[in-house]
Order: structure tokens, then C-alpha cells, then sequence
């Protein structure tokens, strides 16, 4: 039995999708309101803050995924998080689990340095606080060998169905819509985005590999990057339109996290954009050469052309 934690994001599905098609029809999807991707999946209605509910939800579980997400609530997550990560070592604990944890990048440093598995946490704000303090607390169960863990670290998101990021909204959405797409701080830096298809079948390869625990992996991406411009170029040639963009500068951006509390908690990421943005995966497509990664070109076709 293999089952995802937090089952109803886009992330969790692109997992339990290539779970079924490639490891195991017997998946447990888990969440406050969970919902079948595969009319096999057997739903476990949970809340993952209720430490006896998470055990009851894992038990008889071979792997373990923790892929829940929460809104954008710095309060929230501080709350939150940390219980549920809490409460997810001590059921894998009990139960013999493996466990896989989905993870991101906020907290490492805001810089051009090229970011890799062995960067230093550098948070800055609370949500990268947060997300330090979970990944921490499992490196340390993981080095103090209490637990058979691995874990799977991603960068932006950009994507199909229920994607979230700041570069899907802002920007591809609204290509999508025949809007101006928003692009953040600078046109001219390199970004690094990941095809949330690839981080789900790359999450559910390295849970289903043995000699792949114990470690942290950076999930696989086009390394060749592109700059926002880049991007309105593809996104030209994919429409066949003269697309126009506008730069979201900081000010405009505090201004409007006056009147909307979504771009307030949002505004805590947006110094990422003001320099290049580089996320190594060459560990990962080192030690699994034969697994293939969208490139941006595709999945930008792919997402304007209504294939994805």
C-alpha cells in the first residue's frame, strides 16, 4: 500500500497517477475531503493535525507521501505545519513506513547562487521559516536513523490543472485568458520552473527506489532556463500572437497587498525574482538518465494549446 498525504493538490495527483500507471494499484489517497483519481484508490477522510487520525490513516502503508499544501497563511502555517509533520514521522515511526516528503525551496538563500541539495537554509520571512523547520525536523529524525525517509524538493511550479505559482497565475493564466501577463520584477532573469507532471512521476521514481532514501533530491528540470522574455517568446510563436507584458514592480506589488491579502502573504517570494534563479537537478538526472523532462518549450505549447 502506498498513500499520499494531502491528497487533493495538483502535485498528489500527478503522483498517484503515474503510482497506478507504474508501481501499484493499491493507493491510498488521504486528506480532509479526499477524492479518487482511479476508481482502485481507497479514501482515508483525515486530518493530518490530529496525530491519531494520521496513524490511522497510515497504518498498513508500505510508502508514505507527504504532499499536503495550505493556503497562503503565514499564521496558518506556522500552526499547522509543523504538527502535521510531526504527526507524519511518528505514524511512519509506528507503522514501519517509508517516507516520502514533497518539499520546496523557500527556504534557501535569495540569491543567483546556484541552488543544490547541499545548499544552507537561509530563510527570510515566516514561510520559509516554516518550511526550514519541517525539512529540519526531518533531516534530523532522518540522521538520527528513526525513520527510513527521503526527500524530494522542487522549485516553482508551472503547469495544467490545478497548478499554483506566481508564474502561473500572473503570467500563463493570463496568456490563457487574452490578458497582459504579469511578469515579476524582471523580464531579463533566468528562472527555474518545474512541469508539475514531472515532479509527480520523479517523486513516485525516487519513492520507489531503495538506494534513493536517506538523501535529499532536487526534483528534474529543463536546465535550459528561460528569462520571462523567453517565455512571451515561446508563448508568441505557440499563439501566433504579438504577446505584450507588464513588469510587476515592488511598489505596485505592496500596493496591492494593501486591499488583498493573498498578495500580501505572496509578497514574502517576490525577491526571488529580482536575480537568476538557478535549482541544480543533475543529481537526479545522473542517477536516473532514462527518465524524461518537459522542456519549457513543450510545456508552454502544451499549456496555451489546451493539450495539458
Amino acid at each position: 500500500m502506498q498513500t499520499v498525504l494531502g491528497s487533493g493538490g495538483q502535485i498528489a495527483e500527478e503522483l498517484t497517477r503515474e503510482l497506478y500507471r507504474n508501481f501499484t494499484h493499491d493507493i491510498r489517497p488521504v486528506s480532509r475531503n479526499p477524492r479518487k483519481v482511479h476508481e482502485t484508490d481507497q479514501l482515508v477522510p483525515a486530518d493530518l493535525t490530529d496525530a491519531e487520525a494520521t496513524a490511522s490513516a497510515v497504518e498498513g502503508s508500505d510508502i508514505v507521501y507527504f504532499t499536503a499544501g495550505l493556503p497562503m497563511d503565514s499564521r496558518l502555517w506556522e500552526r499547522q505545519f509543523p504538527i502535521m509533520m510531526a504527526n507524519t514521522i511518528a505514524a511512519c515511526q509506528k507503522h514501519g513506513a517509508r517516507l516520502v516528503f514533497f518539499d520546496n525551496t523557500y527556504m534557501y538563500p535569495r540569491t543567483s547562487t546556484p541552488q543544490t541539495e547541499a545548499s544552507p537554509f537561509a530563510p527570510v520571512g515566516r514561510k520559509a521559516t516554516v518550511r526550514a523547520r519541517i525539512a529540519t525536523t526531518l533531516l534530523e529524525q532522518m540522521e538520527a536513523g528513526t525513520v527510513d525517509a527521503v526527500i524530494c524538493r522542487a522549485p516553482e511550479f508551472y503547469g495544467p490543472g490545478k497548478t499554483q505559482s506566481l508564474t502561473n497565475s500572473a503570467f500563463f493564466d493570463r496568456i490563457k485568458q487574452g490578458k497582459r501577463p504579469m511578469v515579476l520584477l524582471s523580464a531579463h532573469t533566468n528562472r527555474t520552473l518545474i512541469w508539475t507532471p514531472d515532479a509527480g512521476r520523479a517523486t513516485a521514481r525516487i519513492g520507489n527506489t531503495a538506494d534513493a532514501y536517506g538523501q535529499t533530491w532536487h526534483l528534474p528540470c529543463d536546465p535550459d532556463r528561460l528569462t520571462y522574455q523567453d517565455m512571451i517568446d515561446v508563448a508568441s510563436q505557440v499563439t501566433g500572437k504579438k504577446i505584450s507584458y507588464t513588469t510587476l514592480s515592488r511598489p505596485a506589488f505592496r500596493l496591492g497587498g494593501l486591499v488583498n491579502p493573498s498578495i500580501r502573504e505572496a509578497a514574502e517570494l517576490l525577491p526571488r525574482y529580482r536575480q537568476d534563479n538557478i535549482f541544480d537537478s543533475s543529481k537526479f538526472t545522473t542517477r536516473f538518465p532514462d527518465f524524461p523532462v518537459t522542456s519549457y518549450r513543450t510545456g508552454i505549447a502544451h499549456l496555451l494549446n489546451g493539450q495539458a
